[in-house]
């Protein structure tokens, strides 16, 4: 068993973000760059992975008026006086940094470039301004920097940079499930205060999502768990992918996932009448097998964490919370992975909120045939002798089988770039990278 204890795990999974985490990703690199540069920001650009790209392509920025696009998340975090706020930076942006930001893209110079050869989370941001120049690089992390220059010189040493949720996620892919269960259950109070504060802030914007969204959307008291908590995820996703200014709780490097995860456990272990401390054990479980799943498919990935990472992890959490054991979350993982594998990710955008409600209907399903004793035999398709096996397999499929999904993803979103005029005053739905 990994010596990670609960704490660790949390300190670089289970994570406060506003707004979408590869535009503040973004925002935060080209922050830290303007403050190592000092003065007044000239000029800036950034070299980004195509999964960094599709992600910020069409999803809201906070605090922007609705703005979208690789461009705006860079030209708004030149202005962001503080860098230390990392995934919450974007809380920062004022209706003068606003027009500051705008100024920057209507004068070209803001610019932004795609690096096809990259295959994980990368991010190189470089910062002119009236006193120099600086430039700060983000690898395999959404806030691992691993090179801060000033002038063409090094600052600080970065080589042993803190991978923080990555290199958390490598050092338990291969925990059993028995094991994620005993490090859930030895949840202290403070982790478990740190969970559950998680859960009021998703719970918050889910409920605030429904607000914006249609009330024929609503149902009645009438319905069930299962379609109230996919209601309420869409709700928050869609609220979060919109640009809405609220906090969530990321997990494995995504707000979404955080959402997708802990909005129905919460649900059903009110209904379930469930002790808080059990509670509090499966959502831990849940987050485990999230991060699990997240490193075999990668931090950024062609195939939607939501549906396959997060409705993984639920549905793990789902088997614990009815009692179920270790085998009946493993045949949770296989049923998951056998039913909702292959599902792509064409970036961060209001359509997520759809595809989280796939995910948490898969989930529920998944779970209550596992803890009939139903499982997929792993005579079919990708799925494994086990649900650690499953989990693998569906990594292989994510990154050897679907290699080629990103550039077609890139080539469809540049396609539509094209065809529009670029104009940064136009309409605060813009979605130019």
């Amino acid at each position: 068993m990994s010596s990670l204890t609960l704490a660790e795990f949390l300190d670089g999974e289970w994570r406060p973000a506003l707004g979408c985490t590869e535009p503040a990703s973004i925002a935060y690199a080209a922050s830290l760059a303007a403050r190592e540069a000092g003065g007044s920001v000239q000029r800036v650009s950034v070299v980004c992975d195509p999964r960094m790209y599709k992600n910020c392509f069409a999803v809201g920025i906070p605090n922007s008026g609705h703005k979208t696009g690789l461009r705006w998340a860079i030209a708004l975090g030149a202005w962001l006086p503080d860098p230390t706020a990392k995934l919450e930076v974007l809380r920062q942006v004022t209706p003068a940094i606003l027009a500051r930001a705008e100024r920057l893209i209507a004068e070209g110079r803001v610019h932004a470039d795609v690096d096809p050869a990259r295959t994980t989370l990368y991010v190189d941001c470089r910062v002119e301004s009236d006193c120099g120049d600086a430039r700060v690089i983000i690898e395999g992390d959404h806030t691992r920097v691993t090179l801060i220059e000033r002038n063409g010189s090094p600052v600080g040493d970065h080589t042993a940079a803190d991978a923080a949720g990555s290199s958390v996620r490598e050092r338990f892919a291969e925990m059993s499930f028995t094991d994620m269960i005993g490090l859930a259950n030895g949840a202290d109070d403070e982790c478990r205060q740190r969970l559950r504060h998680g859960v009021e802030l998703n719970v918050a914007i889910a409920h605030h999502g429904l607000s914006l969204l249609p009330g024929a959307f609503l149902g009645d008291a009438s319905e069930s768990i299962e379609a109230r908590a996919g209601k309420l995820v869409c709700a928050g996703v869609y609220a979060r992918m919109w640009g809405v200014d609220m906090p969530v709780m990321s997990l494995a490097g995504s707000g979404n996932k955080g959402i997708s995860v802990s909005v129905p456990l919460a649900l059903q272990a009110e209904r379930q009448s469930v002790a808080a401390d059990r509670a509090d054990q499966a959502l831990a479980l849940a987050c485990l097998v999230t991060s699990a799943t997240t490193h075999h498919l990668g931090a950024l990935s062609a195939v939607c964490g939501c549906s396959n990472a997060a409705g993984v992890g639920l549905a793990a959490g789902l088997v614990y919370l009815a009692g179920g054991d270790a085998s009946g979350v493993s045949m949770a993982v296989t049923n998951m992975v056998g039913n909702v594998a292959g599902m792509i990710c064409d970036g961060a955008k209001i359509g997520c909120a759809l595809k989280t409600m796939s995910g948490v209907d898969a989930a529920f399903r998944a779970a209550s045939l596992a803890m009939n004793g139903v499982t997929i035999p792993d005579t079919d398709g990708i799925v494994g002798a086990d649900g650690l096996a499953s989990l693998r397999n569906l990594g292989r499929i994510a990154v050897q089988g679907m290699a080629s999904v990103d550039s077609e993803v890139l080539g469809i979103l540049r396609a539509k770039m094209a065809d529009r005029a670029y104009d940064p005053a136009q309409s605060s739905t813009d979605s130019q990278a």
